[in-house]
This record gives structure tokens, C-alpha cells and sequence, in this order.
């Protein structure tokens, strides 16, 4: 092949790659109006969302209006399960009138207020057509009282404070002393309860130091639990009160925190009793 041959082909091959003049403008055409047409469809779209939204919003007043022309509106209010929880609590939580539109209440958020109520653990709130709001209450139950301060408080397992009026209804719980003691009351109140005769003559319990208990029956004898395994410390004394009816001796202090024995101090100690190496006397 001849060089003036090759020459041609080689610029007819190049005419072959090079792209239209045409092909640029064009393009640069449709990415206008790819733009133009996407901004002209999306204002399309957030124009008919709000028109939606506003006609939504005018349905559903029109709804609620045509409802309460129909009757549908608060008459009543329905609760089961209220034992300790005022009335006049719940209707102040459900903030309600007479007559407001049924189909405005919103049993969520009424739900939440209600168990933000003292006595109150879980609660149900329902719309009953035509007229009535339904309540179903699950109150919490006192497990103890707890003393601080010098004051009385009913507790439930969560150590919740449930009220400090008319404790006397209550003066068959015990009692739980230490700051820390609500919290760890109902575990220790449901190891205690395994052995239903000891448990039966618990006055009081006081958290030592946060980490274990002192327990004082009827009569006023001390029980000292440790701070490990007190379950067993605690049935170790019911069996021993069985056989040998140990707590109705005159003992103040049964001293159960060591695991292989028991120390009993008496209440009334002998005249006669030994004194203690290096303890003659009160000013010695």
C-alpha cells in the first residue's frame, strides 16, 4: 500500500472518531432540561404535598365536626382496677371536658400521664364509641415502709415512694431502714419469706453499710444476716428454732455472718458472768 493510501486511511479512520459538532450543544441542551425539569417536577411535587397536607388537614377537621354533630363527644369516663389512685387524679391527668370530640383524644400521650401517677404501674386508655373514654389501671403494691429521717413512707418492689398519708393501713408491712434500702428491699424481703413462721415476727430490717442486713423480730431480738448467701444463714435459724426453739430464749443478738457458726448473745447476761480479757470496768 502506498503512502498517500495509507494516509488516507489513517484521516478517514480519524473523521470516524471525532463526534459531530452538533453532539455537545445538544448534550449540554438535555442537562438544562433535565435540571429545569427536575426542579419544575419537584416544585410540582412539594406544592401537591402541601395542598395534600392541607387538604388532609381540612378533612379531618371537617371529620371531627361532623362526629361531634353526631354525638361522639366525651361523656364519660370508665376506670377499672382504681383502688389507691384518686378519682379526681385521673380525670386531671386525662384533661378532658364534657363534649370534647371523641376523635380528638389522643390515648397515648393520656396513657403516659396517667402512669406518671404515683400508684400507678401500667395503665390502658381507650375511645368507647359514641361517648366514653375507658381506663384500666394496674396499680403498684406497697412491700414495705421505709423509714428516714425520722419518717415513714409505703414502698413498692421498685422502691418507688407511693404515699406518706395513712400509713396506719399498712402497719403489717416491715419496716426497712438505710438510705440505700428501698432499692434492695423486695429481693431481701423475698428471700425472708421462704421461711414464713421467722417471717411472720419481722418488724424491721436495716441495710448495713449498703451491703447486708440486721433483722429485728417481735420481742426485739436482733438477727444478723451476711452480707453472702443470707438465704441460708436465714434458714439455717428457722431449722435451729424448730429443734431447739432458740429465739425464745433470752437473747438479744443471734450474729449469723459467720458461715460455720452461730453467736448468740444473751439479753440478760449472768451476774456472775466473766468479763471479757482486758475489760474490768467502764473507765478502765
Amino acid at each position: 500500500m502506498s503512502a498517500l493510501s495509507r494516509t488516507k486511511s489513517k484521516s478517514k479512520a480519524t473523521r470516524r472518531r471525532t463526534l459531530p459538532r452538533w453532539v455537545k450543544p445538544a448534550a449540554k441542551a438535555a442537562a438544562v432540561a433535565v435540571v429545569v425539569g427536575g426542579a419544575g417536577i419537584a416544585g410540582f411535587i412539594a406544592w401537591k404535598n402541601g395542598a395534600l397536607k392541607a387538604a388532609a388537614t381540612a378533612a379531618q377537621q371537617n371529620i371531627v365536626a361532623a362526629s361531634a354533630a353526631f354525638g361522639l363527644t366525651v361523656q364519660d369516663v370508665l376506670v377499672e382496677g382504681r383502688s389507691e389512685t384518686p378519682r379526681a387524679d385521673i380525670l386531671a391527668a386525662l384533661a378532658l371536658a364534657r363534649g370534647t370530640p371523641l376523635l380528638t383524644v389522643d390515648p397515648e400521650a393520656a396513657r403516659l400521664r396517667i402512669e406518671a401517677l404515683p400508684w400507678v404501674k401500667n395503665a390502658v386508655v381507650e375511645r368507647h364509641l359514641p361517648d366514653t373514654i375507658f381506663v384500666r389501671l394496674t396499680e403498684r403494691a406497697p412491700v414495705a415502709l421505709w423509714q428516714k429521717d425520722g419518717q415513714l413512707a409505703a414502698i413498692d418492689a421498685d422502691g418507688r415512694i407511693l404515699t406518706r398519708d395513712d400509713l396506719s393501713r399498712f402497719r403489717e408491712l416491715p419496716i426497712v431502714i438505710g438510705d440505700e434500702a428501698p432499692r434492695a428491699a423486695h429481693a431481701i424481703l423475698g428471700v425472708l419469706a421462704a421461711e414464713p413462721d421467722l417471717y411472720r415476727n419481722i418488724e424491721a430490717l436495716t441495710f448495713v453499710g449498703s451491703r447486708r442486713w440486721d433483722v429485728r423480730l417481735t420481742g426485739g431480738i436482733q438477727v444478723q444476716l451476711p452480707e453472702f448467701d443470707p438465704g441460708r444463714a436465714w434458714a439455717r435459724l428457722a431449722e435451729m428454732d424448730r429443734r431447739e426453739q432458740i429465739l425464745a430464749r433470752d437473747i438479744s443478738v443471734v450474729d449469723m455472718r459467720l458461715p460455720d457458726r452461730l453467736v448468740v448473745r444473751l439479753a440478760h447476761p449472768p451476774a456472775d458472768a466473766p468479763t471479757k480479757p482486758g475489760r474490768k470496768g467502764k473507765n478502765a
